[in-house]
């Protein structure tokens, strides 16, 4: 046990800590499934895993509160496993270091897992609660929510009772979020033709790194570079007229988030490499310019690498760097429903070389309008099939429509203001929630998402506002309470 589960409520942190040791990345939550059976059952609580491998766990309503309608709270298992380049961290194996900093709680080096790891640890310690006035509960724990929700898409709907969901998945205190976007992948694959080396080339692996990422949902907006398009666009412009050819390119790393980090080898001519470098360092110093702000750990190194046998062939060099260049990214349109709200975006995920014969752009695309999420999916398509690419669109997520005059809402309305002292924000997120998928499967589910203050989720500047976590404990066992009643 680390200082972590020294703070309060310590109930709920002391399961963060343990979370914090278990390997829980997308795909591979067999682990934390084991952890959450284990409290189950130390606590006589009736639990079901579905085939898909979600789990429901069922609590009997606090003494006097057997007649209220039953509340399910939901949470997803699996975290976003991202690390700095230079920290040597095995997910599969070793724990989060929790470090904190001022009245944030971090990770040395790599994501918390805070998102949605807080959410996990407040379900756990209300399995384990005696003093909590609450109706009959429902835990619902899904698999696999950071790679596109598929866990949820796979629930067993079935084992749901109640009609009354409290989804612990939001990362904004203070706001109550009532919509979100769906979302899906576009994957574009380029065939590479390589040739001989010429004679007298000089290459160099150049890398761009320290961008702050973030999710490429809720952090779109704040207009942080994209290593990946950076780069290509800095190559772009440096090897015009130098005959350079591309021996290699990689960046970035999951669908949803935003690419920190980006390499490439580039093989030039011996008499054209210094006015090459030159260029590119004037190329790095305007970008540096331009995003001073969001991104002022930018950096760029240029490293001798060992000189290839094989080099991109010239159409191959240029179609994919002018690929990257001409793919959309960032925020595409803003809601003009709910001010302030991103609509549609887009972002550049990762650029993969595979065995070397083809490289592999992933896309990932979001809006709350479904026939704009089409439309944007349709232009990278268009850029893909002008360069060249094969093309496949991966299915996606629904969103997850408002319903401003839901009577869930209504009661966290009233309990955060009368418990917390404020009127909360009411609104959506652009980002995919797993409300959008059990409102389909389950009709006349009412639903709301709420959480603490969880800032720079899937990157490892994660961090969350430690003071928040307490607050939302308490707006959630009120809640439950008023609930109950």
């Amino acid at each position: 046990m680390t200082f972590v589960s020294e703070l309060e409520p310590r109930a709920l942190w002391g399961h963060f800590d343990k979370i914090l040791t278990i390997p829980r990345g997308s795909k591979e939550e067999e682990k934390i499934r084991e952890y959450v059976i284990e409290v189950a059952r130390r606590n006589g609580l009736e639990h079901t895993v579905d085939a898909t491998g979600n789990v429901v766990v069922r609590k009997p309503a606090s003494a006097a509160n057997e007649g209220a309608p039953a509340t399910l709270l939901q949470a997803h298992l699996d975290m976003v496993n991202e690390k700095d380049s230079h920290i040597e961290h095995d997910f599969s194996r070793d724990p989060i270091e929790p470090v904190m900093d001022g009245e944030y709680l971090k990770a040395r080096g790599t994501t918390l897992g805070s998102d949605n790891g807080i959410g996990l640890a407040a379900m756990l310690a209300i399995m384990e609660a005696t003093d909590l006035v609450h109706g009959p509960l429902e835990f619902l724990f899904t698999i696999d929510e950071e790679t596109g929700l598929t866990g949820a898409g796979g629930l067993d709907a079935s084992l749901l009772s109640a009609r009354r969901l409290l989804n612990l998945d939001s990362e904004e205190e203070g706001v109550l979020t009532v919509g979100c976007a769906g979302g899906a992948d576009t994957e574009l694959r380029f065939a590479v033709e390589k040739e001989p080396a010429p004679a007298n080339v000089t290459a160099r692996r150049v890398t761009l790194s320290g961008l702050n990422g973030g999710h490429s949902g809720v952090d779109i907006h704040l207009q942080r570079g994209n290593a990946v398009q950076l780069l290509a666009r800095m190559i772009h412009a440096a090897a015009r007229d130098t005959s350079a050819a591309l021996a290699g390119i990689e960046g970035g790393n999951k669908h949803n988030a935003i690419p920190r980090e980006a390499w490439a080898v580039v093989a030039v001519p011996e008499d054209r490499s210094a006015d090459f470098v030159a260029r590119l360092g004037e190329q790095f110093e305007a970008v540096r310019a331009e995003y001073r702000e969001p991104e002022p750990g930018m950096a760029m190194t240029i490293e001798d690498a060992a000189a290839p046998s094989e080099v991109w062939s010239g159409a191959s060099t240029w179609g994919l760097l002018r690929l990257l260049v001409a793919l959309p990214h960032g925020v595409v349109a803003m809601s003009n429903d709910i001010p302030g709200l991103v609509e549609t975006s887009t972002n550049l995920a990762a650029v993969k070389q595979g065995d070397g014969s083809e490289v592999r752009v992933l896309m990932s695309s979001r809006s709350s309008v479904a026939s704009a999420l089409e439309w944007i999916r349709e232009k990278i398509e268009a850029v893909g099939l002008l360069a060249g690419t094969g093309v496949t669109h991966h299915d996606g997520y629904p969103g997850w429509k408002p319903d401003l005059d839901s009577e869930v809402l209504k009661v966290v309305e009233a309990v955060h203001e009368r418990v917390l002292g404020f009127e909360p924000e009411v609104g959506a997120v652009h980002a995919g929630l797993e409300c959008g998928i059990i409102g389909e499967m389950v009709a006349g589910m009412d639903m709301i998402s709420f959480g603490p203050q969880i800032e720079f989720p899937h990157s490892p500047n994660e961090r969350v506002k430690v003071a928040s976590v307490e607050r939302f404990w308490k707006l959630l066992t009120e809640t439950l309470k008023e609930l109950a009643g």
